[in-house]
């Protein structure tokens, strides 16, 4: 088992996004924790072509839900996706662009860091 608080790259694993709050949690990291069978560690930066993707494959990520507080992601918003999305998206050529300082080193169970160092977004400072 990885450290809980740790990213992919070895540092302390940084918040994902506020808005919307993402995580399993919604703690606003993609911390994984026991309870996280799906092991949504991977921080991403939403793009139209993957979240029309994800609601191909049975998860509408950006369909608002209001009774769930839940605004739906936006594209260029970041959320906190389950490993296994990813790897499916990757594998289907619609995989999104991936935060490593903000995506678990739990991701690391399913995931590739070579994988998911070909698709890290650069950072904006100013988020």
């Amino acid at each position: 088992m990885h450290d809980l608080a740790k990213n992919v790259l070895g540092g302390v694993l940084q918040p994902c996004s506020t808005d919307p709050m993402t995580g399993f949690f919604r703690t606003g990291d993609c911390q994984v924790t026991e309870e996280d069978i799906g092991n949504h560690g991977v921080c991403i930066v939403a793009t139209e072509e993957f979240l029309a993707f994800s609601r191909a494959r049975g998860n509408d990520l950006s369909t608002p839900h209001p009774e769930f507080d839940f605004p739906g992601v936006k594209p260029g918003e970041r959320w906190c996706l389950c490993s296994a999305r990813w790897q499916e998206a990757l594998e289907a050529g619609k995989a999104p662009l991936v935060v490593l300082e903000s995506t678990s080193a739990a991701a690391l169970e399913v995931l590739r860091l070579a994988d998911l160092k070909r698709y890290a977004a650069k950072l904006d400072p100013a988020k």
